[in-house]
């Protein structure tokens, strides 16, 4: 693995810690608001400054790193296991099973533009962080699905696929013991992407009003930026929380390209 691929391990350790130890770390109550001290700039006291109502951003931004990694985890854990039972059909059985669900299912799906239909699904669904959870998994698993699917095509069709077709092994036997293994590796890689695109696309949501409500979000903090005025004389209220969400994107991006190098011979022995 690159040097950038360590660079984006240590830069997700620190985003992973400061989540759990969130209440420990923080130096104020991310909700207390104290208007004397609106758009203070950082110092001794708020080291990452306040926003408009004088909360302590620093502590806000451990706290949106919560909110940012519970979504992230969960989206991408569902939507590989979705993905990949689904793909793993597909490319296994062939025929009809594959024409319905790679012909028809995955592509009604690929269809819509990926997070508009997460903005109409939150929309309809109401706020809350279960409802985006499910909405960014709607979206998500389709990727692991095709990933998965192209994978099984090509092992399945291996000698000692055949050799245990041949011995008389079960199709479960054959698919979870002999192919599946042996296909996984691709979906390593796309988990830790997914990461980086779910975690983006909460912030996205969280912008746009779609958010978890009375919850710390770094797209939330970016929306109550918002303004040139406030870009001018408090660019911090700004700069924090997007720095947040673009150091945790390139970390899991880092780690994806990392991970694709360390588990492809060809790209290793270059």
């Amino acid at each position: 693995m690159n040097r950038l691929t360590y660079i984006g391990i240590a830069i997700a350790s620190v985003v992973v810690l400061a989540a759990i130890f969130a209440s420990v770390f923080a130096t104020h109550d991310y909700n207390a608001q104290n208007l004397m001290l609106r758009y203070a700039a950082p110092s001794g006291e708020h080291w990452f400054g306040t926003d408009a109502l004088g909360r302590d951003i620093f502590s806000r931004v451990l706290f949106g790193a919560r909110i940012s990694l519970q979504v992230g985890i969960t989206v991408v854990s569902v939507s590989a296991v979705v993905g990949t039972i689904l793909g793993a059909l597909a490319g296994f059985y062939g025929g009809l099973v594959d024409k319905f669900l790679s012909g028809y299912v995955f592509n009604v799906f690929l269809a819509f533009p990926g997070l508009l239909l997460a903005i109409a699904l939150v929309a309809f669904l109401g706020a809350g962080l279960g409802k985006l959870i499910l909405a960014l998994c709607v979206i998500g698993w389709v990727g692991y699905a095709r990933v998965m699917r192209g994978q099984v095509l090509k092992v399945r069709e291996y000698d000692y696929v055949q050799a245990a077709r041949a011995l008389g092994a079960s199709n479960m036997r054959i698919l979870f013991t002999h192919i599946l293994p042996n296909a996984i590796q691709p979906l390593i890689v796309q988990s830790s992407l997914g990461m980086a695109g779910a975690v983006l696309s909460e912030a996205s949501l969280s912008f746009l009003g779609l958010g978890v409500p009375s919850v710390p979000s770094w797209g939330t903090m970016i929306d109550e930026a918002r303004g040139f005025d406030l870009l001018i004389n408090s660019p911090h209220v700004l700069l924090f929380p997007s720095l947040a969400i673009a150091l945790t994107v390139l970390a899991f991006n880092f780690i994806g390209d990392g991970l694709r190098e360390y588990l492809d011979p060809k790209q290793r022995a270059r």
